[in-house]
């Protein structure tokens, strides 16, 4: 009985399927598995359980969190064929001329936003609460450039809920983990207040984000954020009626990680996949 050998790919690769999209050749998507599983490295560290989110979020809620305030650019939406659209699909119509039905829900932008909304109403203590979980997350972007800018891409998030002080600490756990794990890997990043926390920059929450930040980014030397901190006060657990026991109204913050992006930085620093590969496992070792 013979033993398939190993499949090659064609010359030239695997292409795009179109602007935003890739499918990720063997060698990247090694990377892309072999980083997440680094990433994780930090919710074992924090004893953040894993679960997966949901893959669709409601309108309704996203709006509650304001979402469509802040960022009403990045959502894409989920929708589904009219009923008198179906005979003309099934008989071969072209499907970009026929309606369309809203069906209340948008593809997740982050991940975090699945596993705030699981969890309104509940008490997670004065302990606190953490998860962690790896999302598909789509945007709609206003231009796409490589890994670096995609409709979809994979977001590694670990999230706290809790005390105030809890959710700093978290913060401090992950910066540091950031440091630590990008010196494992050769990289070379910077930290620096981000600029897009809130979408209205000339009202009052801009101007407290100036006084305060709550969202500090780690970046690649050709400017391209991969790892992200992010402090959001007690704004979800009022808005979600998610308490700290006594406390009130949980803070949360979260560690967040654009996989897609953390493949990006690799190659960039080490100047091929394989080489980027070779790093990886030793710093996996």
């Amino acid at each position: 009985m013979s033993t398939p050998g190993t499949t090659v790919l064609p010359d030239g690769g695997l292409r795009s399927p179109g602007p935003g999209l890739i499918t990720l050749d063997p060698d990247h998507t090694a990377l892309l598995r072999g980083l997440d599983e680094l990433l994780a490295g930090l919710a074992v560290r924090l004893s953040a359980p894993e679960v997966v989110g949901p893959p669709l979020l409601s309108v309704d809620g996203l709006a509650r969190l304001d979402f469509f305030r802040n960022f009403p650019h990045l959502g894409v939406s989920a929708g589904r064929f009219e009923p008198e659209a179906l005979d003309g699909l099934a008989a071969g119509e072209a499907p970009a001329g026929l309606p369309l039905r809203p069906t209340g829900y948008l593809l997740p932008s982050a991940t975090c936003y699945g596993l705030l909304l699981s969890l309104e109403g509940r008490d997670v203590g004065a302990e606190g609460l953490r998860l962690s979980a790896t999302g598909r997350c789509f945007r709609n972007e206003t231009r796409f450039d490589g890994l670096r800018r995609l409709w979809g891409f994979h977001m590694r998030e670990v999230l706290h809920l809790g005390t105030k002080q809890g959710a700093l600490e978290h913060l401090e756990q992950g910066a540091e983990f950031v440091r630590e794990l990008a010196g494992r890997l050769g990289l070379d990043l910077t930290r620096a207040v981000a600029d897009d926390p809130f979408y209205d920059r000339g009202g009052s929450r801009a101007r407290l984000m100036a006084l305060d930040p709550v969202k500090h980014e780690f970046s690649a030397p050709d400017g391209t954020a991969i790892a992200s901190v992010n402090r959001h006060r007690n704004f979800f657990g009022e808005r979600l009626g998610i308490r700290a026991g006594s406390e009130g109204p949980a803070y949360s913050a979260c560690v967040a990680f654009g996989v897609e992006r953390w493949v990006h930085a690799m190659v960039l620093a080490h100047g091929t996949p394989a080489r980027a590969l070779d790093h990886l496992r030793e710093a996996g070792a």
